[in-house]
């Protein structure tokens, strides 16, 4: 069992120890002392500190209203995901599997301890709400580490109440700065204590990121290392089944795989296939439910749209029954693949491509010979296929060859994102035209999948006996949205085709 909030908070420093009267600040009516908390907190991280170097703090902490473990994931600067789980011993089996992507088969230890006697009050409004918690926290951090120190330091720290306004925060900071406090330097206790006591001041990723590049084969690297980064910090957020996860995790393994065979001349296929497979193996196993669910979400609005004279039967119910069979409540499969050694294996090869590359001599090559004449193939290979789909009469073999046309729009938008910094304003300009593109085939191909699934629909209700004339409308309506994507795709393409400049 564990619970997630959302922290909103925001830290200073004084050159006094003590927290100036905030009864003056818009909104507080009073500030209630709730005492003095003994709090002991030992933090874990990986022997070469894989959690620090993404921000994320594990700790377990005993004193204090909220004792247990304690998992924080960044959000944007001064708010954090804080993942709660009951104090034991171990670490508990679902924060553990939260930090896999990052831990691995690492061992986890224990790296800072912290011993902090907290101030607290509490700020509240006229009707005695909750609006903040103030405390002045004193600190003394000890490196658990070989080699470590310790420090001392004492901070002043502002957490916003549960659904409160973030502006408030504001207007107590303004009330600080003019007392003389300051924000602090330090994102989190952790971060503080890991660089008085010791800790490593300077890691492997930052020297990574400084280098700007310069080759074809740079550019195409800096483009994978990114969708590598993606797949491993949308790991905890797809296990929380926090929204469009799943999708954006999707992604970047397509735009890994399709950067493979754009850039093949970059990097050596007989070393990045493999890859790719198991991408796609992957890309397959994150689709079990999402297809449904967005196939059950347009079939759910088009539902809505339907005036109530068109409504005959139980359809809603219907689609309720039929979505539920067909997701097979895949959920718990899905974390048992992500905590599986297939996809741990796929992790470490991501890593060892990134690190030593397989590249060829093209990756020498300016890249704006290199990656535009990849993307130009792209888009060749494209016209090819758009133009076969304009040719064919509609029907099932139309349907067909702009599915494929959707594929290789998808394919010279990723191309093209990758060239994007080193081609300029042209690459820009063509991603922007695939993805309207590709948002055009996409409905063309949904209406496909939504009548298919109208027909199943139809043909269980006809067995136990209900009117299929609902189903029979909203067929027709998607008919006409797929006519309406073949009447616009002829006038488009030429316009997208003349605008190609790469």
């Amino acid at each position: 069992m564990a619970d997630t909030k959302r922290e909103i908070e925001r830290k200073y420093e004084s050159d006094d120890s003590g927290l100036p009267d905030l009864t003056g600040v818009a909104g507080v009516a009073a500030v209630i002392d709730k005492g003095v908390a003994h709090l002991d907190a030992t933090y874990y991280d990986t022997p070469d500190e894989r959690l620090a170097a993404a921000s994320i703090t594990l700790r377990r902490r005993v004193g204090g209203v909220d004792a247990g473990w304690h998992l924080k994931f960044p959000v944007a600067p001064g708010v954090r995901d804080e993942v709660q789980a009951p104090l034991s011993d171990t670490l508990p089996r679902v924060l553990a599997g939260l930090i896999r992507s990052r831990v691995r088969e690492a061992e986890l230890l224990p790296v800072v301890r912290l011993l902090s006697e907290r101030d607290v009050r509490h700020l509240v409004d006229a009707e005695g709400v909750l609006l903040a918690e103030a405390s002045v926290d004193g600190v003394r951090a000890e490196r658990l580490t070989e080699g470590g120190g310790s420090a001392q330091w004492t901070e002043i720290e502002i957490e916003l109440a549960d659904g409160g306004d973030p502006v408030f925060l504001d207007k107590i900071e303004k009330r600080l700065r003019k007392t003389g406090v300051r924000p602090s330097t330090s994102a989190s206790k952790l971060a503080r204590a890991l660089a008085e006591t010791g800790g490593k001041k300077k890691r492997k990723k930052k020297a990574v990121e400084a280098a700007a590049p310069e080759t074809a084969g740079d550019h195409v690297l800096a483009y994978l290392r990114a969708q590598r980064d993606a797949i491993v910090e949308l790991d905890p957020a797809v296990r929380r089944d926090l929204y469009d996860s799943v999708h954006r995790m999707r992604v970047a393994t397509r735009r890994m795989r399709s950067a493979f065979r754009s850039y093949g001349k970059v990097l050596d296929r007989t070393v990045t296939d493999p890859i790719g497979a198991e991408l796609k193996w992957l890309a397959g196993e994150l689709g079990v439910d999402r297809d449904q669910e967005v196939l059950t979400e347009r079939l759910t609005a088009r539902l809505d749209e339907l005036p109530r004279t068109l409504l005959v039967g139980p359809v809603r119910t219907r689609l309720r029954t039929w979505s539920h069979a067909r997701s097979g409540g895949s959920r718990r499969r899905l974390i048992a693949v992500l905590d599986g050694k297939r996809y741990l294996d796929l992790l470490v090869a991501l890593d060892a491509l990134v690190a030593d590359p397989p590249v060829l001599k093209a990756a020498g090559g300016k890249p704006e010979k290199v990656l535009a004449k990849a993307v130009r193939k792209d888009f060749g290979e494209l016209t090819d296929l758009v133009e076969q789909a304009l040719e064919l009469p509609p029907g099932p073999g139309r349907d067909l060859a702009i599915h494929e046309a959707r594929k290789k729009c998808k394919r010279t938008r990723y191309s093209a994102e990758a060239a994007a910094e080193a081609l300029g304003e042209p690459a820009v300009d063509l991603v922007r035209s695939m993805k309207s593109l590709q948002g055009l085939l996409g409905d063309h191909q949904d209406s496909v999948m939504t009548r298919a699934a109208l027909r199943d629909l139809a043909g269980q209700a006809h067995t136990a006996g209900e009117s299929t004339f609902t189903y029979g409308v909203l067929y027709g309506h998607e008919e006409r949205r797929a006519e309406l994507v073949e009447l616009d795709l002829p006038v488009t393409w030429p316009v997208i085709k003349g605008d190609l400049a790469v």
